[in-house]
């Protein structure tokens, strides 16, 4: 991410369980209320996931809690979320989800030149043995520091 950008969110789950294809970044459609909470840092992200449906994206499963000076303001926190995009990258990002495997997750979300932004992804599911190779890289990559720190501290 470039300067001015203040990061509120981030789905780590995600590099874990997906392969991370191609990166898109969004403007999401929100009312003042959740922009104050998300101002606040109060989502979750963790089971949210993206579904083009009439030529529009939508963000489903992101909980945004409600905004405590709200009151009647507040709108249900796991509500339907449109994102905007231009045509031809829902088009081109709905084609790829019609193969096999690939589904469209969020990333990150983040305040940008004081607009919110989602950060999504056109990812492919992990298998099981995935998932434990990049634990193991990474666990190889761990040790690899560990010693590279200590050989330079003699």
């Amino acid at each position: 991410m470039s300067e001015g950008v203040k990061i509120i969110a981030q789905n780590r789950r995600a590099f874990h369980e997906y392969f991370i294809e191609e990166k898109f970044e969004a403007g999401i459609s929100l009312v003042g209320t959740e922009v104050k909470s998300l101002r606040g840092g109060n989502v979750n992200m963790k089971d949210s996931y993206c579904r083009v449906e009439n030529g529009e994206m939508f963000l489903l499963n992101m909980h945004i809690s409600p905004y405590e000076q709200g009151n009647v303001f507040n709108r249900d926190p796991l509500r339907d979320r449109k994102l905007l995009l231009h045509k031809r990258e829902i088009l081109k990002i709905f084609q790829a989800v019609g193969r096999e495997g690939y589904s469209i997750i969020p990333l990150s979300l983040y305040l940008k030149r004081g607009r919110i932004k989602v950060e999504i992804a056109l990812a492919r599911g992990k298998k099981l043995y995935d998932k434990r190779e990049s634990i193991a890289k990474k666990d190889r990559e761990r040790e690899n520091m560990r010693f590279v720190k200590e050989q330079n501290r003699r």
